[in-house]
């Protein structure tokens, strides 16, 4: 743990689990560094550099894996994911908390390389619920909703192996939740224990997540 306090959280969920609107309300009221990870693949429209993404070439993406510049990395369809040290190592010695947005093996390779790390998962109401709001949003191709929605299933069953575990049922019950969840952790105060991955009632929130289109 860092001398101030500052925690390193590591958030991982599936597409469509509504991650990023919870993270932009959890943000307006905290002053936490929001951790922008490097990429090989291309800017989609809208998308600027060095705010969705630091988007670089193969050849600068390998020459910081052999500089030991990555917290984590990961190749993801074809292209190249990886969460740099510095900003992260940076902030946290300035005493202000980092967020992490990434999926399920980088956030298990942080918590091996930084055991400090709080990792928390936010699941959906059910697998059924990820493919609605996919189609709903409109921007991916039945084929790949359908690979999204399989990926899902396989994200969720990694729930168990985080430290905390939550659910967006609700935004504003969600957001309350995970304020919880970084209050306490920072705390120590006990009052994110019912959120814990090893608690029964939340074993059985992922089965039954998971089970949902069995």
């Amino acid at each position: 743990m860092s001398k101030n306090n500052a925690r390193l959280f590591v958030i991982s969920a599936p597409s469509g689990c509504g991650k990023g609107t919870i993270l932009s309300e959890v943000f307006k009221d905290r002053d936490v560094f929001y951790s922008v990870s490097c990429t090989t693949r291309a800017p989609r429209e809208g998308e600027v550099d060095g705010v969705q993404y630091h988007f670089i070439g193969d050849d600068g993406f390998k020459k910081m894996i052999d500089e030991n510049e990555f917290l984590e990395y990961a190749g993801y369809v074809k292209h190249f994911y990886g969460t740099p040290k510095k900003p992260v190592f940076d902030n946290l010695e300035q005493g202000r908390d980092v967020v992490l947005e990434i999926e399920t093996n980088g956030a298990f390779q942080v918590k091996k390389s930084y055991p400090e790390a709080v990792l928390m998962f936010i699941l959906p109401p059910s697998v059924g619920e990820i493919e609605r709001r996919l189609k709903k949003r409109g921007t991916e191709s039945e084929e790949v909703i359908a690979n999204r929605v399989k990926e899902a299933a396989g994200e969720i069953a990694k729930a168990y192996d985080y430290d905390y575990v939550i659910m967006n049922d609700g935004l504003e019950e969600a957001v309350e939740d995970f304020i919880t969840v970084m209050n306490s952790v920072k705390t120590d105060d006990g009052r994110a224990d019912k959120f814990k991955s090893e608690n029964e009632e939340i074993k059985k929130m992922i089965n039954e997540v998971l089970d949902y289109d069995a």
